[in-house]
């Protein structure tokens, strides 16, 4: 049998994977455990992140979850020592957590999801960047993947808040690349477009459906697994030269006028 080329595969390094429990992150992690690699799961819903990593282990793969309020900065810190103390070291940080919130600029609560929005969306980031450091310093394969949203590249209703937050995560993510890239650590961004997640559950299939044909490419809505892919080719050994990249993951919605 031929021998997988370690290059292009992250079996035996550690990735710390965000909002884990579910959707994009779910995927992320069980892409990266078939591949080989310790998955460090963490979610605010410590139950959901535990059956995920449960499974995961039951399928032979290496997992292990904690139950984390990325908001919690002591908690943040706390949860990253952990994994690099028990898995011996950090390579990988994908950073995917998120919430979503339309609200109009003039609605009451505004200011609060505003705050929310920035916190869980942005500041959690480079938090988790800024505790991983030592670690990613140390690694042979050092990288960051943060996930954005094509949100960033244009502009949807009541959205001002998340739109704002994950324009900023594009910013962060070439500034660091800028920053880091002497040490050879690559951070690079993630866009997905509109993908079958909890965040559009609520959307009619009929809704789906009419916006996909009428705004991607490809005339559907894309898989968490499909961002997840493209999500490990960034973390590959073998993407070394690759950083301060935003790459849309969104059916060809940014590229497509009519």
């Amino acid at each position: 049998m031929q021998q997988k080329d370690p290059a292009r595969s992250v079996a035996g390094l550690t990735a710390i994977v965000t909002g884990a429990g579910s959707g994009m992150g779910r995927a992320t992690a069980e892409v990266f455990a078939r591949d080989g690699a310790n998955v460090a799961l963490c979610d605010i819903n410590g139950e959901a992140a535990e059956r995920v990593a449960q499974a995961i282990r039951d399928a032979g793969g290496s997992a292990r979850s904690w139950p984390l309020d990325i908001t919690d900065r002591g908690a943040l810190e706390a949860f990253v020592a952990d994994v690099a103390a028990t898995f011996g070291g950090i390579d990988v940080v994908v950073n995917n957590a998120g919430i979503a919130a339309a609200t109009p600029l003039e609605d009451p609560t505004y200011d609060a999801v505003w705050d929310r929005t920035i916190a869980v969306l942005l500041t959690s980031h480079q938090r988790m960047i800024r505790a991983a450091l030592p670690w990613l310093r140390k690694s042979t394969s050092p990288r960051v993947v943060n996930i954005a949203s094509t949100e960033a590249l244009g502009a949807t209703l009541h959205q001002s808040a998340y739109s704002a937050a994950k324009a900023g995560v594009t910013g962060l993510t070439r500034s660091l690349a800028v920053e880091f890239g002497k040490e050879g650590i690559t951070v690079n961004c993630i866009c997905p477009g509109p993908i079958l997640t909890g965040m559009t559950a609520a959307i009619s299939d009929e809704h789906k459906e009419l916006y996909a044909k009428r705004r991607t490419a490809l005339r559907r809505y894309g898989a968490p697994e499909e961002v997840a892919h493209m999500t490990l080719s960034l973390c590959l050994p073998a993407a070394s030269f690759l950083t301060g990249a935003t790459i849309p993951v969104d059916g060809g919605l940014m590229a497509r006028n009519a």
